[in-house]
């Protein structure tokens, strides 16, 4: 059932990518349309970027770009915040909300990514909700119950399978060059599943559900083919349009 969902190859750039990436960026677009009947592409950048971005792949095929996070208000006195609708203004098509990384390193509570996803969905943007377990959690056993645990507090009500997507990252493997078997990878995308068509009926077995968390060209193959698996969030190897692209081609 979930193979008939369309692949999503997100790249999240991260704190990455100076007026110069264009050149890079436009690798990419050169390369969108040989995977296009493979998957539909997303790229990340920082805000700095996405205007000119969006842009320059105005009228592209398969390929769209989105924010790295928004605040939940719309506009007002939050200084040094980007709200949803503003990466909504500059050409943005979804936004990344709930990295492990913002979770971590801003504190971040369940309860503000639902918030954040919310805001998404007020600006007409498709919200990618990362949820995943630390390395402590996982030696733990505590995997699934944290996993559960996000999703039951971040995920908004009423969600559509066109406007919010789940990312499955193990924070263990972000960076780390480490990654969860494909047996390890088919639970908890299929936990994530269950989870999502008991919430969202109909919409959750249509939602995608992304793998991330050192996704390269070595690997891709191989997480890509896994049950539930409908594409990646990566980080460093979509800061180069030869993996990106290799990623995206190696979708089944």
């Amino acid at each position: 059932m979930t193979k008939t969902i369309r692949p999503l190859i997100a790249g999240n750039w991260k704190m990455n990518g100076l007026k110069a990436s264009a050149a890079e960026f436009a690798a990419m677009l050169a390369g969108a349309s040989k995977v296009v009947g493979k998957a539909d592409l997303l790229v990340c950048p920082p805000a700095t970027l996405i205007a000119g971005f969006a842009e320059e792949s105005k009228g592209s095929i398969g390929l769209s770009i989105g924010g790295q996070d928004c605040a939940p208000q719309p506009s007002g006195a939050h200084t040094g915040d980007i709200s949803a609708e503003m990466l909504a203004d500059a050409g943005a098509r979804a936004v990344i909300v709930g990295h492990s990384e913002r979770r971590a390193d801003h504190g971040e509570s369940n309860e503000l990514v639902r918030e954040k996803a919310e805001a998404a969905r007020r600006a007409g943007l498709t919200a990618i909700v990362c949820i995943g377990e630390t390395l402590v959690q996982r030696d733990n056993g505590q995997t699934l119950e944290i996993c559960r645990d996000q999703l039951d507090d971040s995920l908004p009500g009423g969600a559509r399978a066109d406007n919010l997507v789940v990312a499955y990252e193990p924070v263990w493997a972000i960076g780390t060059g480490l990654t969860p078997t494909a047996a390890d990878v088919e639970q908890i995308h299929h936990f994530i599943r269950e989870f999502l068509v008991g919430r969202f009926s109909g919409d959750g077995a249509a939602m995608r559900i992304l793998y991330g968390g050192s996704v390269k060209p070595a690997n891709a193959r191989e997480l890509l083919a896994v049950p539930n698996v409908n594409g990646a969030l990566i980080g460093g190897a979509s800061l180069k349009a030869v993996d990106f692209l290799a990623i995206a081609a190696d979708c089944p």
